[in-house]
């Protein structure tokens, strides 16, 4: 979009004729323009009404029984303009929008794809699409999306088991009668490329299909070695539209083919010994941001996403509304990636970095059907807007890697001790300041035996109801039973001379959860509210694919419980243009599972989190808009459980070090703005920046990476009703910064300063 425009309204187009017009009639005099021959032609003047660009009045999901303002609730809803007048092209990208979230990086078990953080706890597993779980690990796109829906703290009322700090709720873009031809063409520094069609067409009063599609490829500004391609396309029809019987069928396909990034490695690998007094102060290391540790010839990211989904819904005459939804969807991610690993030491040692191999190969096939029932009815005087519901599912995840011949240690010694780097090593090692990701590594790669096969069933019932009291006045609840059942199986194999036995584990759990608040609304674009809601995160959350999973250590575990209380107000100005909003909230999971005094994994650990959250999005007048926000959290690990100071085989607890230590992966202070003007017609700019405070990599709090600043800046220009051009700089000063920290062993950089023009047209 080249400008910011009201969804119901267009920005009426300036008329130079029209203006001159009514000039010159005003400098006639009066018998000249009252003259009985004399017929002048019709002057109509009309005037662009303030709406507010930012604003979503009302959420997707029928679970919401009230409008967002009067929601008790935090709940940022990020539009499309927002999304395309700052280039974001990813979902990571586009939660950059909204405080209070971060991005962690993979590791070990925890996958490359979309990690997501809200406010301090990991919500990995909880993304969704148009209000369907969507599993499977993945890096998704933003081509199809209408808005992005983030719901802060526990909320497993509304969507199942989950994490304490919130969800993701994808909207996608559906068939709509009217006819239009939308599109963009983008080309900028790095090599960047891309191209978005939206085409939707009636084909009848009550049919319409439309058909979304997006191609790109980019390198990375600051970070050579790295890129990304991908391409994806989502058709769609809708039967019925703007009847009482509507059904819509839809498809969405996406894949992607990256070479990924590595990121920096830390430098403080020692506790005790003699070589603590060479450790760094938990910093990455000190190098070029173009220091690249993978390998080109090696390393790759793939994966792939098929959604099918059918939406049938039918109105009955008292407004009673039946619907439902089926869903299939299918993704895969496969990659090796290098880890720059410096836990054994040798970058304080050596100055060499080892090139550990990390690898996935996941496929995860999910099936949901929900059936929902809602309306407005009046009980006893008390109008209610309410939705019940059953939801269904299956997700079987199956799992695997890969193993290399020769091997991935350094080949001089067999193990991990990079004391030289280079072909000797099989450029399994290399030098810390100068790696070079075009070293011939050559070797023969395979699946490695072991395989991991996850099936996931869930049978949910819920309720939800708003109930008004009076025009002051409304209680909100919902309340959910979940039945949840999850099966773990690697079968046996035989890896060189080594026989692996195989392993089972089953868990299950039933569970409740609810939210509760009050509503009070002093006047009508406004309201106070307190709630109350809780979570259920039952081992093996993440369905088998992150690091939530499910073992032979935790499968008899209860589900870990977590409950939010939260304080707020939301109130509308200038005219409703305005939404601002604010909350404080008391986040307490209270049986963590952490290592008890016995050595085995217990329901005994405790975190909290607690903040405050602010946020403004609309407009403030005709030509400016902002969306803005900024969170506080104040996150801490309340008892970590045990700490074996003593041996494996003569072990002695303790009471963990770390109790009260700041959350990792989490920020105490962020902050995210953007604002654009139009300063004259057709010519728009805008900016944004966005504020990360420190961020510990580890509960020990030994690791981390500096809190930044980081602006970026957009402008366009209208050359007609059909066209216009936009140009975004992200990263406007270069700034140096880390944007994914969750491994102990490094982290994510950034990307440097790039620039993007784009033509946006539309028919």
């Amino acid at each position: 979009m080249a400008f910011i425009s009201s969804r119901k309204h267009g920005q009426q187009p300036w008329r130079p004729g029209s203006a001159m017009a009514s000039a010159l009639m005003l400098a006639l005099p009066a018998g000249a323009v009252c003259a009985a021959d004399t017929v002048l032609p019709t002057v109509k003047v009309e005037a662009a009404p303030v709406v507010p660009a930012y604003k979503t009045e009302t959420l997707s999901s029928q679970k919401y029984t009230a409008p967002l303002l009067d929601t008790p609730k935090t709940i940022a809803v990020i539009p499309s303009e927002v999304i395309e007048q700052s280039g974001a092209v990813s979902l990571a990208e586009a939660l950059r929008a909204t405080p209070g979230i971060t991005m962690g990086s993979g590791e070990g078990g925890n996958p490359i794809g979309d990690n997501i953080y809200i406010r301090g706890f990991m919500s990995q597993s909880d993304t969704f699409v148009d209000g369907v779980r969507d599993s499977g690990s993945q890096s998704r796109e933003v081509f199809n999306l209408e808005q992005v829906e983030v719901s802060k703290g526990p909320g497993s009322a509304y969507g199942g088991r989950g994490s304490a700090g919130g969800s993701v709720n994808l909207v996608s873009k559906a068939p709509k009668l009217e006819e239009f031809t939308r599109g963009s063409l983008g080309v900028g520094t790095d090599d960047y490329r891309r191209g978005t069609l939206d085409i939707n067409r009636t084909l009848g009063d009550t049919t319409a299909f439309r058909l979304n599609a997006m191609a790109y490829a980019a390198d990375v500004a600051g970070r050579d070695a790295v890129n990304y391609s991908r391409w994806g396309i989502a058709p769609s029809v809708g039967f019925g539209l703007g009847t009482d019987t509507s059904l819509v069928l839809s498809y969405y396909h996406m894949q992607s083919d990256d070479l990924p990034d590595s990121g920096i490695p830390f430098n403080n690998p020692f506790s005790s010994g003699s070589n603590v007094s060479r450790n760094g102060d938990g910093q990455p290391v000190s190098v070029d941001r173009n220091t690249f540790y993978g390998l080109v010839n090696r390393d790759f990211h793939k994966t792939e996403a098929d959604i099918a989904t059918i939406d049938a819904k039918h109105t009955f005459g008292n407004g009673m509304t039946l619907r439902n939804v089926m869903r299939y969807g299918k993704t895969t991610n496969d990659y090796v990636w290098t880890q720059p690993d410096d836990s054994k030491g040798n970058v304080v040692l050596y100055g060499n970095v080892w090139r550990r191999t990390n690898s996935r190969i996941t496929e995860t096939e999910t099936a949901t059907n929900q059936t929902s029932l809602d309306g407005k009815i009046e009980l006893a005087g008390i109008q209610h807007s309410y939705v019940l519901g059953l939801e269904l599912s299956r997700e079987e995840t199956n799992r695997g890697s890969y193993v290399f011949s020769p091997g991935t240690n350094n080949l001089l010694t067999g193990n991990t001790t990079c004391a030289s780097a280079g072909a000797a090593t099989g450029y399994n090692c290399t030098t810390l300041n100068n790696p070079n990701p075009n070293d011939p590594w050559v070797y023969t790669r395979s699946l490695s035996p072991a395989r991991t096969s996850v099936v996931t069933t869930t049978q949910s019932l819920y309720g939800f109801d708003t109930a008004q009291l009076n025009e002051r006045w409304s209680i909100n609840g919902g309340l959910r039973l979940d039945d949840y059942t999850s099966k773990l199986h690697t079968p046996a194999y035989v890896s060189g001379s080594t026989a692996t036995a195989a392993v089972s584990a089953r868990t299950h759990s039933q569970f409740w959860n609810y939210q509760a608040g009050v509503v009070y609304k002093p006047v009508a674009q406004g309201s106070v509210y307190a709630s109350y809601g809780t979570a259920s995160t039952p081992p093996g959350n993440d369905g088998g694919d992150g690091l939530d999973g499910l073992t032979t250590a935790v499968q008899n575990l209860d589900p870990q419980e977590s409950r939010n209380i939260e304080l707020g107000i939301k109130w509308e100005l200038f005219d409703r243009a305005l939404q601002l909003a604010g909350a404080v909230f008391d986040t307490d999971m209270k049986n963590a599972r952490v290592t008890a005094a016995d050595g085995t994994t217990q329901n005994v650990g405790r975190k909290r989190v607690k903040g405050y959250e602010l946020s403004a999005s609309g407009n403030i007048g005709r030509d400016w808009q902002v969306f803005a926000g900024y969170t506080h959290l104040n996150a801490r690990v309340v008892d970590n459980g045990f700490l074996n100071v003593g041996t494996t085989a003569a072990p002695v607890y303790v009471a963990s070090p770390y109790n009260g230590n700041f959350f990792p992966t989490t920020p105490e202070d962020s902050l995210s703005l953007w604002s654009t003007y139009t300063v004259l017609p057709g010519l728009t700019v805008g900016g944004g920046a966005t504020y990360v405070s420190k961020v510990y990599a580890n509960v020990n709090n030994t690791k981390w990476v500096p809190s930044y600043w980081r602006y970026d800046a957009m402008a366009s220009y209208t050359l007609n009703k059909h066209v216009s051009l936009q140009l975004n700089i992200q990263n406007l000063t270069d700034k140096v910064y880390y944007n994914a920290v969750s491994s102990p062993h490094y982290a994510n950089i950034a990307p440097g300063r790039s620039a993007t023009l784009t033509a946006n047209f539309m028919y």
